[in-house]
């Protein structure tokens, strides 16, 4: 890949993720670019119109173009029709959020969700955001399912500890991390109390590529405020997590196959 084509992508991630509008110069800083490159890049993307620039502050933010592509995709891949019944389900059990993320190389991607609380406090995740990896209960739970050296080797390329994007009681060392691993394999599901967010907890259970696979495709999960998902709460929530995985993780080869039909007919 060539190095405008990366610092072009670097541009539009960094915009899109982004929790305000930036300017020109802040965008420079952050990838390490002259002004006059940084600005030509952002040309480009607001011609095809994944990014917009206010008249006013002349600061840029992200359009929904990048959302609705993303969405179509995922739509295409089945993945919501086979698993959505399932979550819905969950949500309805615990009266909590549910979610599910899905493996993408090396990263962990929130790809779904079903909401079962009515009223009262509710947590909302970020579809398409990718999960950080040793603070999140997916994370751990996917984690779990690999030996040490891989799940740390992942950690440490996200980022770790990374405390700017993590919660007050988030693992710092590896040492604890591997223990928490380990903890989560002999329990079969993974706990964060507080540690992606302050006053959030989650509880989760890793979905498998078929009902006797072992290879990870991604994991479930049950998050919502700490008020409710006390640690005894979570304990008890597990077979639903554990039953509710299982059933997802039957349904993963029809998903694969639904996406292999849809690539098949491209080519007809």
């Amino acid at each position: 890949m060539s190095v405008q084509l990366q610092r072009a992508i670097d541009i539009l991630e960094l915009i899109e993720q982004a929790e305000r509008p930036m300017a020109l110069g802040e965008i420079a800083a952050a990838i390490s670019m002259p002004k006059s490159a940084a600005h030509r890049l952002l040309q480009v993307w607001l011609g095809r119109g994944y990014i917009e620039q206010d008249t006013l502050s002349q600061r840029y933010s992200a359009t929904l173009k990048l959302a609705v592509l993303g969405f179509a995709h995922l739509n295409a891949t089945g993945i919501r029709d086979v698993c959505y019944a399932d979550m819905r389900l969950l949500a309805k059990a615990t009266g909590e959020l549910a979610r599910l993320a899905v493996i993408d190389g090396d990263s962990l991607t929130w790809v779904a969700e079903a909401q079962g609380a009515r009223d009262g406090l509710r947590y909302d995740g970020n579809i398409g955001r990718q999960a950080v990896l040793h603070s999140t209960a997916a994370g751990k739970a996917w984690l779990a399912t690999l030996d040490d050296a891989d799940a740390a080797r992942l950690v440490l390329k996200q980022g770790f500890p990374n405390v700017n994007e993590t919660g007050p009681r988030a693992i710092k060392t590896m040492k604890e991390l591997l223990e928490e691993l380990e903890r989560t394999r002999r329990l079969g599901c993974a706990m964060a109390i507080e540690e992606a967010a302050v006053g959030v907890n989650s509880v989760a259970a890793a979905v498998f590529a078929g009902a006797s696979s072992r290879t990870c495709a991604g994991a479930i999960i049950v998050v919502g405020p700490s008020a409710r998902m006390t640690p005894a709460r979570m304990e008890e929530l597990m077979p639903l997590l554990k039953s509710a995985a299982a059933r997802i993780s039957t349904l993963w080869p029809i998903r694969q196959h639904m996406t292999n039909d849809s690539e098949q007919q491209d080519f007809v």
